[in-house]
């Protein structure tokens, strides 16, 4: 039964939820147009394609704004109910922290699920749509821009220059060269003037050219017999082929069995497979082998024994000291054959197998990527929940400090986990689970302070404990003054040296006997 408490940590926690999803969103989808800017700048993409790539993105980028936001928030909503004083009230009431933190310990366990969802289902559909479209974006070269003493090379074939440009496509002092591979050289169109426009299905681009010439060398490559053509003009069409500017959509099947565009059903059966490839690879591999060391059925325990049964001198100690001189030529030659050959079949099966076994990690990764992101979302709030109600600060200030340390641990030690099973030096689970096994810990151990009112982030805490080891370490560094006067120290005026009354009762008496 939903009572009202749980009503007020709900309340309090949807907003900031909200909130912080969409502006760490917002960042991250930032953060990848920041690395890709110079792939997309001077394209002449439309608005179409710009919304399409970024609904796909932040559809993408969900799984890690996920968990981010659920830290944020989470310590925000418990920093704001210290601030104001109302988990004090709380716990006066005799309610403990994991009574309401039970609301949003559901809530956040409702959101692993959806993210679970979200990372089975939609993730490899958009993967596969954002990996399909960034390919073409990425591939398709800049728009036509035709600058004022530049040579304009992205129309394959052609290189265009004018000396000056002016707003009606009124060009001056043209040239064209004309780069085919099946000329002798590069033909070359010069005008003193031209007129530039493109087709209305922007397919072509039209030059009217106005006194020049055009220059062609025609003939055989190889031979000096060769036809060179000057023809003049007063007028002149010449049209060039933009297919090659135009956006073209690559088609969705050549992504299509990549992993990251798989759900856990897929990559399943996916890595059952590549798992049987790879013990057919070894049989194979051993058959190979066997094809060429047919001198294993020869070779048995009894060498040793044969040899000192033989009584051979001392001064033979390997086989190859038995062979005669006019044979060894021949052994050697075939021996070294031998060995080329395995190594060549090593080789190649080596290179099929280390493919598969990568191939093998990349999917087995992706399985468990899914759920370990998924139960991050989890592991943050049990972090971020604890972490709020002991630093008692709402706000985006100290929250933000906090909750961008915790992500930035949980994002290195993801990557970490990612390249440590690219390069092999993990298995997949203990790559993708890294961050899990680790923040875990923290969260248990953030959780203990938190049930016993720790002071753990509290400044204050720490400025009376350094005090309070100072004044300790003064003390024990204060010299007394018997032990002083003993050694034949001398005290200088000014030092704060404690006096007792003995010492100064027994200053008079030292006068009057002087006297």
């Amino acid at each position: 039964m939903i009572k009202k408490l749980d009503i007020l940590v709900l309340r309090a926690f949807i907003g900031p939820f909200i909130a912080t999803f969409f502006l760490t969103l917002f960042v991250l989808i930032l953060q990848f147009f920041w690395l890709w800017i110079d792939d997309f700048v001077g394209k002449g993409i439309d608005g179409i394609v710009m919304m399409r790539l970024m609904m796909y993105l932040s559809a993408t980028l969900v799984p890690l704004a996920l968990p981010l936001a659920v830290l944020l928030s989470s310590i925000m909503t418990f920093g704001n109910l210290g601030e104001t004083f109302e988990l004090v009230a709380i716990k006066s009431a005799g309610i403990g922290l994991m009574r309401f933190m039970r609301p949003l310990l559901v809530t956040a366990a409702l959101l692993s699920g959806v993210a679970f969802l979200f990372n089975n289902y939609v993730i490899p559909v958009a993967n596969l749509k954002m990996k399909t479209l960034q390919n073409d974006v990425v591939n398709k070269k800049p728009a036509f821009a035709l600058k004022e003493g530049v040579f304009y090379t992205a129309i394959p074939g052609y290189a265009l220059k004018v000396s000056k440009k002016e707003q009606d496509s009124i060009l001056h002092n043209v040239i064209i060269y004309e780069n085919g591979n099946a000329q002798l050289q590069d033909n070359m169109i010069a005008a003193r003037k031209g007129i530039m426009k493109v087709t209305p299905d922007k397919h072509f681009l039209e030059f009217r050219l106005l006194d020049g010439w055009r220059y062609q060398e025609e003939g055989n490559r190889g031979t000096t017999n060769t036809q060179f053509t000057r023809l003049g003009f007063k007028e002149y069409k010449k049209i060039l082929d933009l297919s090659a500017l135009t956006f073209n959509q690559t088609d969705e099947e050549t992504f299509k069995n990549y992993h990251e565009m798989l759900n856990v059903g897929q990559l399943s059966v996916r890595a059952d497979s590549l798992a049987k490839d790879i013990k057919k690879v070894e049989e194979r591999s051993r058959v190979d082998l066997l094809m060429y060391a047919n001198f294993n059925r020869y070779i048995d325990t009894g060498w040793t024994a044969s040899v000192k049964a033989a009584k051979l001198p001392d001064s033979i100690r390997s086989f190859s000291q038995l062979i005669p001189d006019s044979l060894r030529a021949m052994v050697t030659d075939n021996s070294a054959s031998y060995a080329t050959s395995m190594k060549s079949a090593i080789e190649g099966s080596a290179v099929d197998y280390e493919a598969k076994r990568k191939d093998l990690r990349l999917h087995l990764m992706t399985l468990h990527e899914k759920i370990a992101m998924s139960l991050a979302v989890l592991v943050l709030f049990l972090i971020g929940a604890p972490l709020g109600s002991i630093v008692r600060k709402g706000g985006i200030g100290t929250p933000v400090v906090f909750a961008v340390a915790f992500f930035v641990i949980f994002f290195l030690l993801n990557n970490f986990g990612k390249k440590f099973v690219k390069e092999d030096v993990l298995t997949p689970f203990g790559g993708m689970w890294l961050a899990t096994f680790v923040l875990v810990p923290i969260s248990m151990f953030l959780i203990y302070k938190a049930l016993h009112d720790s002071q753990l982030f509290n400044k204050e805490f720490y400025f009376r404990m350094f005090r309070s080891i100072g004044k300790l370490v003064a003390k024990y560094r204060k010299p007394k003054p018997a032990l002083a006067a003993a050694s034949g120290e001398t005290i200088e005026i000014g030092e704060d040296v404690e006096i007792s009354d003995e010492v100064v009762a027994e200053k008079p008496n030292e006068k009057n006997s002087e006297a």
